[in-house]
Parts: structure tokens; sequence; C-alpha cells
């Protein structure tokens, strides 16, 4: 079955799911208004050895010398790679090159999250694993895992995606009790017609991971924690109480899609390592996405390759 084929038997092909492109828009932008501008950065990886620093460093000038140039950037996670597998003293060596990068690129305000890749654990288990949130956190310089921040017409909110697996996988893509109930808090309290954007690394709602590796098997299609978030459906329903929520976006896969459901928009934007440096990753180009948001609640989420 060719891959048309696929999308049409599972519906994807509806108008409510934009397919990867390196450009994707809701919604007309308003004329005469300027818009606050993100650039989304994600699954960056960086290695010693094979360009991934020059790689950060070719991104974040791209980024830079837009001629309208972002307010802020995002990167929603996975700096560094593979923190977890490797000795104390790789994942210190890669964090030194993550920040030397910046330090020496960077002249934009950065709100960043943790991805999988960064928490170092020894032992793969729960205190393991907030003990390694924690030295990540360190790293990338910001206090909590999860935020919430006033954009002026619109809200932020970034979420924590990595919890520990009772499985005895070390982790998989759900937000824990506490952050659930932070999260009902913050939203109720963001005035209702203030629209909202949520940050997770792990996408909420994707379609592109029926695509990352053999996931059809004995008639059956199967989705790990690991690619997509387990607790989806409780965060679908929270969304339909606000519909204030118009935007969630995320990476981890390293593939781009856009999909539409019950008026939210769910953008999983590529990843700025491509193939972990190999070039692209399946039909998805190394990039970043820019996102303008409007006054009106409009915005639009473009992908593109910061790659000549």
């Amino acid at each position: 079955m060719n891959r048309r084929s696929l999308l049409h038997t599972l519906g994807l092909v509806a108008s409510s799911i934009s397919l990867p492109s390196m450009g994707m828009a809701k919604s007309s932008s308003p004329k005469n208004s300027k818009p606050y501008r993100i650039a989304h950065i994600t699954d960056v990886h960086m290695m010693p050895l094979i360009g991934a620093a020059k790689g950060l460093e070719k991104c974040l000038s791209h980024i830079q010398n837009l001629p309208s140039k972002p307010d802020l950037i995002i990167n929603s996670g996975d700096a560094i790679m593979d923190a977890h597998r490797g000795g104390r003293g790789v994942a210190e060596k890669q964090w030194r090159l993550w920040n030397d990068v910046l330090t020496h690129s960077l002249s934009t305000p950065i709100i960043q999250s943790i991805g999988n890749h960064d928490i170092w654990c020894k032992n793969e288990n729960p205190q393991s694993i907030v003990d390694g949130k924690k030295w990540a956190l360190d790293e990338l310089k910001e206090e909590k895992c999860y935020t919430s921040k006033d954009l002026g017409h619109w809200h932020l909110i970034s979420l924590d995606s990595i919890s520990p697996n009772q499985d005895g996988q070390w982790y998989t893509g759900k937000i824990d009790e506490e952050q659930m109930e932070w999260l009902k808090n913050e939203l109720a309290h963001i005035p209702p017609l203030k629209p909202v954007m949520i940050v997770s690394h792990i996408p909420i709602l994707s379609a592109c991971i029926f695509f990352d590796g053999k996931r059809f098997e004995k008639n059956q299609w199967n989705v790990p924690g690991k690619w997509m978030h387990e607790d989806a459906s409780e965060l679908k329903d929270l969304f339909l109480k606000y519909p204030n929520v118009k935007l969630a976006i995320s990476g981890h896969i390293h593939l781009l899609d856009r999909v539409e459901y019950n008026g939210v928009s769910y953008c999983c934007n590529g990843a700025v390592s491509g193939a972990w440096w190999s070039g692209d990753y399946q039909q998805t180009k190394p990039g970043y996405a820019i996102i303008d948001l409007y006054p009106d609640g409009s915005f639009t989420n473009t992908y593109t390759t910061y790659k000549s």
C-alpha cells in the first residue's frame, strides 16, 4: 500500500490535517498588525566530532538574520544526545558545547524545555530522573521543568513531557499529577479571550508518528507512549474546556506535520539536527519553525530549513 492510499485509509487526508510542507498556516493574518514572532528550535542533539556545534551556529545565525527578527526562541528539548546512555563526562562535554554556542551565537531571548535525551540518570529510576532533570535545568538556565509566560496578546505554557514509566522503560510521554493540577489552574486563570500556545517535547497529538519506524504489524497500528503523550485524551478533554487553547507545538519525532482537532492546531516541527546530523530525516529537512502570533488569535506556523 503506498503512502497516499494509506493516508486515505486512515482518514488523514481530510481537511482537518495539513500534511508536512515547508510552510503551514492557519487563517488569514490581519493586515497592519505586528505579530509576536517566535522561532521554534527542537532536537538539536549536540554531539562532538560531527559538526553539530557548527550546525547550531548556522541555524541561530539564519534565525537572527531574518528580515523580521524573532522576539523569542523556544527550544523544546533534546539539546544534547543520549545523556542517559553515556557516562557523565560525555554529557558534560555535550553541555559545554551547547552553552559555548549559545554564549557566542545567541542574542535573542530563549525559553528552554527538557527532552528525554537531556536527562542523565545513572539507574534510570524515578529519583535518578528527577536528579537528571535538575542538572539539565541548570545547564539550560531554567528554574522549572514547566512554565507559564504572558506574551502580551497571547499566553505561553511550556510542559514537561518526560515522566518515569512504570513498565520498566525509563520514560514515557505524559505529565504527572502535580503538573496536571498546575496546568488546570493555569488555564483557569488565563483570561478566556487570550489565546494560548502549548509547548511540549513529545507531541500531544501527531500524524507523523505512524511513519516513524515500523508502526503497523499483525493488522494493528502500534504507537508507543514514548512517541506521543499517553495522556493525550485527558489533555484533549481539558483543552475542550478552554477554547482559547489554539496551538500546541512539539518536536521529538524529527518529522513535520500538522493536525487540526477540536479547534487546536498540533504542529510537530521537525528537528534542527534532521536525521541526527546525517541529512534529511525521511522527507523532513533539518530546520526550525517561525511562528507568528497575531493579536486577534490567528497565527502562522512556517517551517524552513537553514541549509543552503
